[in-house]
């Protein structure tokens, strides 16, 4: 025969509770060269990372000024997705433009 689990409602909540985890989250960057035009980034930036155009527009200027820029955070799944998605696009449309990502 079994022994009961004798443990209280909130034991097992708080045990359950610290084994979640917050998945890491990753920076993914967009890196500068010297082809992709710069009508392009901010149209990626709208459509794949969903940035306004103002915001979008900050964004290129950054990354054509310093080399780099962050486009988003996103789990790992999103940011690779999110890369694949605009290396995809940027070869379709003929450009070199390719992303990074770092964990946070």
């Amino acid at each position: 025969m079994s022994q009961p689990d004798l443990r209280t409602d909130r034991e097992i909540k708080e045990k359950t509770r610290q084994q979640t985890k917050e998945p890491a989250l990753y920076k993914v960057f967009l890196i500068n060269d010297n082809y992709t035009t710069m009508e392009f980034v901010v149209e990626v930036l709208e459509k794949i990372f969903h940035k306004h155009s103002m915001e979008a527009t900050q964004i290129m200027l950054h990354v054509h000024r310093n080399g780099k820029g962050l486009a988003g955070v996103f789990t790992r799944d999103i940011a690779e997705t999110k890369i694949q998605t605009v290396h995809s696009l940027a070869a379709e449309h003929g450009y070199p433009l390719k992303c990074s990502m770092e964990k946070e």
